[in-house]
């Protein structure tokens, strides 16, 4: 099992925050933990691909000038918003750029290792709950297609639903492929039969 305190310090990480007393004090505590990071300011116009983290200052920030920034990262990194107060417009701007972790101003030290843990351990969630999601919605997909192919057959060949699976399935045994390859094939050429009708 792996230690999440040394994962972090295998990150490298970024704080797009004015230099102010909050700034060093995070970079103190950034560099106490044991992470690779920098320090920019005035907020990028693109997010380096090398950043596997971002404190980001959102105070009088625009939720549409941060997305562009955080979204010219395809690594999609995880992001830890500071604020500088709790008002509806800037908890919009938190939830609109998709942050995984808050830091109240002025910053302490306490509070940045559990915003770091928090904030990857939350991130490391959602994709794994985006990838489960992505193959239930293939499968379900592919059952779709199946069923298709299924009412397809049935309609040409005058054959009951089991008799229409188990001719998709003996077809699929024998090409050595899926039910769902040869569904979409059954489901290709009705395709091309229907237009070829309406020539």
């Amino acid at each position: 099992m792996s230690d999440p305190i040394q994962d972090l310090r295998d990150l490298h990480a970024l704080v797009v925050h004015p230099r102010d007393r909050s700034a060093d004090e995070l970079l103190q505590q950034v560099n106490r933990i044991g992470c690779h990071f920098d320090h920019m300011w005035p907020l990028p116009r693109t997010l380096p691909d090398k950043f596997d983290l971002v404190f980001l200052d959102v105070t009088d920030q625009s939720a549409q000038r941060l997305t562009s920034f955080l979204n010219s990262n395809e690594k999609a990194p995880t992001i830890i918003a500071i604020i500088g107060y709790e008002n509806p417009s800037v908890l919009d701007v938190i939830f609109e750029i998709g942050a995984h972790a808050v830091l109240t101003k002025p910053v302490r030290a306490a509070g940045v290792l559990s915003s770091m843990l928090m904030a990857r351990r939350y991130q490391q969630e959602q994709f794994r709950f985006k990838k489960e999601l992505k193959k239930v919605r293939e499968k379900l997909d592919n059952v779709q297609k199946v069923n298709d192919a299924k009412f397809i057959l049935m309609r040409h060949r005058g054959i009951t639903e089991r008799d229409a699976y188990d001719l998709i399935r003996k077809q699929a045994m024998t090409k050595r492929t899926t039910t769902t390859e040869i569904a979409q094939s059954i489901i290709n050429a009705e395709s091309i039969l229907s237009k070829m009708g309406d020539a």
